[in-house]
């Protein structure tokens, strides 16, 4: 998790915000941790749709790829 001085983080707060990843940052006074920036959380929903055109399927994805027959004796 990446740290920042709280002056440099109130210079920066709208990049650093742009930027922000998963793990957030943590912002120090002195070098001793104050507080915690995280992302907010999604709601899967927004994330529907968010990879078309970015990912090409090959083959069938319906199907194992191997045959049965469900009719069969073992």
């Amino acid at each position: 998790m990446k740290t920042i001085e709280a002056a440099k983080f109130k210079k920066q707060c709208m990049a650093l915000l742009d930027k922000l990843d998963t793990d957030g940052l943590i912002i120090t006074k002195h070098g001793k941790p104050v507080a915690r920036v995280v992302p907010f959380d999604q709601p899967c929903a927004d994330l529907t749709g968010s990879l078309k055109n970015k990912i090409r399927v090959r083959g069938d994805i319906f199907t194992t790829g191997l045959r049965w027959d469900a009719d069969a004796q073992l």
